[in-house]
């Protein structure tokens, strides 16, 4: 029984999904109960199959508190749980105006869904696109989607953008994060709702320690290590 009550204490649900859970909740007991009254055989199957789908939506909003305990000096981690599905150099050109690293992270509906803010530093700038819900394993959706643009300075002065993409499941993106707010790797900056991806772009000559494929888990999966900055403002040379 202890251990019952010590793991029930270990799961959180994020408030994004109280709402949605107590709506959902209502509706399907109600259904249930009018089904049951209508037919006991019926009733078991429904109340079966509601159960399974209410309990993989409990799943999705879960809310893991996480402390990130490795080195945090010039450190980037993965803003979300999810999969490794682009690494490549682009141009970013709605903020950054450079070529980049663009590292992609794709979630599915059985990941956590709470973002991350993916360095420690202060937010600086915050913007909100509407756009088309195509799927997010699309390299257009990057631009095309509905999506919300976060960059943070370090403490060193580099730039690190942030971008969360809606998907063709994902209708709704939450953004915490507001210019002038601290960003620490432990702290949630946003949520998506139902499946999605998120990008981080990182400038070039940073040390990748990902690669496509690669699990990660938010707030703890260090993916990259930027290049440490000399007191002018330029990268030492390695």
């Amino acid at each position: 029984m202890g251990k019952v009550k010590k793991t029930l204490k270990r799961v959180r649900l994020h408030h994004e999904g109280t709402e949605i859970l107590i709506i959902t909740f209502v509706v399907l007991v109600a259904v249930n109960a009018f089904i049951w009254w209508l037919s006991t055989a019926a009733g078991v199957i429904l109340t079966c199959v509601t159960g399974i789908l209410y309990a993989l939506l409990v799943n999705f909003f879960r809310s893991p508190k996480r402390r990130f305990t490795g080195n945090r000096e010039n450190v980037v981690v993965s803003s979300v749980d999810g999969r490794v599905v682009a690494l490549e150099e682009t141009y970013e050109s709605e903020y950054l105006h450079r070529r980049v690293i663009q590292l992609s992270v794709f979630m599915t509906i059985f990941d956590v869904h709470a973002n991350w803010f993916p360095v420690d530093g202060e937010v600086t700038y915050v913007t909100h696109h509407s756009g088309r819900f195509l799927s997010a394993w699309l390299p257009k959706s990057s631009t095309e989607n509905e999506r919300s643009t976060v960059v943070i300075r370090t403490d060193s002065g580099q730039e690190i953008l942030m971008r969360q993409i809606a998907g063709a499941m994902a209708r709704r993106i939450v953004t915490y994060a507001e210019p002038g707010n601290a960003a620490n790797i432990e702290d949630h900056m946003g949520f998506i709702k139902f499946g999605s991806r998120v990008d981080i772009y990182l400038p070039l000559g940073t040390e990748i320690l990902t690669e496509i494929g690669q699990k990660t888990i938010g707030g703890i999966t260090e993916v990259a290590r930027l290049r440490p900055m000399n007191t002018e403002g330029h990268h030492d040379e390695q």
